[in-house]
Formats: C-alpha cells, structure tokens, sequence
C-alpha cells in the first residue's frame, strides 16, 4: 500500500489573503464617522485617490480634517446611484448608520461588478478590513474573517510585540540590495540564484547589523554575488578602509567581469 502523501490539510471557510495594489487608483467612500475615517486612512496610505461621499455635517474630525488638507475628494450630500456611473472605480466603502441604504449600495455594486465593502456586514463584504501593523514596507494584516475585530486587534498587538523595533529599516535595506543586485544581474535566467544569494544574504546578518549596512557596504556585498558567497560582517566592514580586502574569494572567474568596477 503506497504512503499517504504529507501534503497540507485544506482548511476551508477561510479568506485568500492578498496584498492589493491601489495605488493612484479610485476608491468611493460612503459615509464620514469613524469607521470611515479608518478606511480611508487604509487607503491613502497605499496611494489611492479616494472620494468621500457624506453631507458635510456628517464628516467626523479626521475626515474632514482630510477633505480640509485636500487629501481627499469630498462631495457633500448623500449617496446617489449615479456616484456608481464612473468606470474607473476600483472599490467601494460603504460605513454609513443605515442599513437599508447599506444594502441598496451593495447590491448596486453587485450590478456593476464592483469590489465592495459594507462595514459591519460580513455577508455583504468581498473583501474584508484586518487589523494591520505598519513599520516602514513592512505590513502584517490579522483577519478574524469578520468574526472579532477586536480580537484581531488583540492579536496584531501581541505580534508587534514580539518584532524586532528595527524590523522595518531592515527589510527597507533588504529591498535597497534587491534592485541593486537585478541591476547588475537583470535577466530572468538570474532569478533562482539572484534568490539563493539574497536567503543567504537575510540568514547570514542580524536585523540590527542589516539596519547598520551602508551603501558602500552593500556595493561590496554585491561584489561576492558572482561567487555565491556572503562575507562575515567583520569581513565586510573591513572592506570599507580596504576595498580589495577577500578579493581573491570574490571571484571565480565564470562571469568575466568585476561587480565593483
């Protein structure tokens, strides 16, 4: 009898994670309370253009304190169908004290294919708000599937405490080696050992001591690239007064050219 294969258990009734790209793109917001003022903040910070749909008297502090500073487009009166009519939508938020009207903008969206989000309405929901951590480029969402927010953000707290205070700069500097490592290795046969080297690279130094890498040391880390290797962090330091310091580790030769030159 064959061996059960050890492969991963299907865990249903769960959301597909993604990281959505918004940037300069439209999101309609319905609604200027809290709630929206939390969506919309979401979304300026991935760069979308976001329009506020409320009656000016409805616009909580922070959101109107947003249209003021010209962050937002705002168009003050309530909800119409015809708010729906522009074709470069992208999304839409609906955070308004009416559950009725929630509806009707959902199912108006539905008609129009349009991602839409009803706060507080799991089943009326394509996508869902997790709770997020922000530092720098790095973003870690928590979802409860709409089940606990509040437990979500419960979670997200515990998480963040238990990060490195420096995680972000270090993954900035990782990001900063990534696209100079493709300037000098651009093609897509490069990408599995472009991959190889950057593990070997994350796995060889700590957060702090990535935080610490100048950009003449990482043009000197690049310059083990075409050997494979990665020098220890004494030895890479001290090519900073000595250039040519591990130079006849660096290369075997099979590229015919100097990554530092």
């Amino acid at each position: 009898m064959a061996e059960k294969p050890e492969f991963p258990v299907v865990q249903g009734g769960g959301s597909l994670i993604i990281a959505w790209q918004i940037r300069d793109k439209k999101v309609l917001v319905v609604g200027g309370g809290e709630v929206a003022a939390g969506r919309i903040l979401h979304c300026l910070n991935a760069d979308a253009r976001v329009t506020v749909v409320s009656p000016l008297a409805r616009l909580n502090p922070e959101v109107a304190y947003r249209v003021a500073q010209g962050q937002v487009t705002h168009i003050d009166r309530n909800f119409q169908p015809s708010d729906l009519d522009d074709s470069s939508i992208a999304m839409v938020l609906v955070a308004v004290d009416d559950p009725a009207a929630s509806t009707t903008i959902w199912k108006l969206c539905k008609e129009r294919r349009i991602p839409a989000n009803i706060a507080d309405v799991p089943s009326e929901c394509d996508f869902y708000f997790g709770s997020v951590h922000r530092d720098g480029p790095l973003q870690i969402m928590v979802s409860t599937n709409g089940k606990g927010p509040r437990l979500a953000a419960m979670i997200r707290r515990f998480i963040a405490k238990q990060l490195p205070s420096d995680a972000g700069r270090a993954i900035e500097t990782i990001g900063q080696l990534r696209v100079k490592l493709r300037q000098i290795a651009p093609r897509q046969e490069d990408g599995p050992k472009r991959m190889a080297w950057m593990t070997k690279v994350s796995e060889a130094y700590s957060w702090d001591e990535m935080c610490d890498l100048s950009e003449e040391d990482m043009d000197n880390l690049l310059r083990y690239y075409p050997s494979g290797k990665v020098p220890s962090l004494d030895g890479l330091k001290g090519m900073r007064a000595n250039p040519e310091v591990g130079q006849l580790d660096v290369f075997d030769g099979s590229f015919g050219f100097s990554v530092g030159a």
